[in-house]
């Protein structure tokens, strides 16, 4: 492994197991989660998800709510990092979902106050959950490689582009609520038992489609999947896939099986694919029984990158 020229830090949104947080290196700045507009805990800190998730079924009709870092929370983990001696490439959920970016901006104007030496850069994922926890791994993936900050800044601004989160929820009641339903509802409007097929493309969500019923849903989003593959031209080994959920752990083992017979047969390989947890910062809008893939392109098999042969 080469030595490493940067240390990498992501907002809360990103969705990663504690076991691989702690793996690869991450430093983490957490989301705020609320059930009464007035309480907010630190997602992960001081609320887990588990009780989140338990609320949320016990309780379907209190809508809660997330707030994001303050400048000062994205300061202290700068801080931390920064007596490390190299620079730092910060990772936030899009901008066009939570003012996270902007604290992150904030604090770094305070760091440099402190560590004049010490650069950090900022990037817009236009992602969160399981594509931003992806395009993280890539991150770090390039961290890895010997790669400049500034050099992975640029990698990454080509990787996002071929970044997708497709999923599907249990209902639409909370998009509804959270006013980020957008296009799916004209298209699924209120038929009974239809569940949406839902992309999240450059930090905007799009319909894919409906199903009517768990199952067929679960189907398309497996559909989506090896569409968006067969589209790029690329094979499950050339991307770096995540499953996320949000309540039920024992269906998205099942999910996960159900993957890899797909690409199996498909492409003839399956990599094994991490399942991870939907946090609270998406899981507000989703609701509970969200479930599906963040897919991007890996770092060292890409050609638009120049040095895709390396690592």
């Amino acid at each position: 492994m080469a030595e490493q020229k940067f240390t990498i830090v992501s907002d809360g949104s990103c969705d990663l197991p504690e076991s691989i947080i702690r793996e690869q290196d991450i430093g983490v700045v957490h989301f705020y989660v609320t059930f009464d507009q007035k309480e907010y805990r630190r997602e992960g800190v001081e609320i887990n998800l588990d009780t989140f998730y338990q609320r949320m079924i016990d309780e379907p009709k209190v809508y809660p709510g997330t707030a994001a870092p303050s400048p000062e929370d994205f300061h202290q983990v700068f801080s931390a990092q920064a007596k490390r001696g190299m620079d730092i490439v910060c990772v936030c959920i899009s901008s066009k979902l939570s003012s996270s970016l902007q604290s992150a901006h904030i604090a770094r104007d305070m760091l440099a106050e402190e560590f004049p030496d010490i650069r950090v850069i900022i990037l817009d994922s236009l992602a969160c959950t399981l594509m931003q926890g992806a395009y993280v791994l890539e991150l770090c993936r390039l961290r890895d490689m010997g790669v400049s900050a500034s050099q992975a800044a640029s990698d990454m601004e080509q990787l996002q582009k071929t970044g997708r989160i497709l999923f599907t929820v249990g209902s639409l009641d909370h998009l509804q609520h959270g006013g980020r339903i957008g296009k799916v509802t004209s298209i699924a409007g209120t038929l009974l038992d239809v569940k949406p097929l839902i992309t999240l493309e450059e930090g905007e969500i799009h319909s894919s489609g409906i199903r009517r019923g768990r199952r067929r849903s679960l189907d398309g989003t497996v559909d989506l999947l090896v569409s968006y593959l067969q589209d790029a031209g690329c094979g499950p080994d050339d991307c770096s896939i995540l499953i996320g959920y949000g309540y039920d752990g024992s269906e998205a083992e099942r999910f996960r099986r159900q993957t890899q017979e797909k690409l199996q047969g498909v492409f003839g390989t399956s990599p094994d694919i991490p399942v991870c947890r939907i946090g609270a910062t998406v899981g507000v809008h989703a609701g509970p029984y969200s479930i599906g893939y963040g897919v991007i392109r890996r770092a060292d098999r890409f050609p638009a990158l120049n040095h895709a042969e390396e690592g």
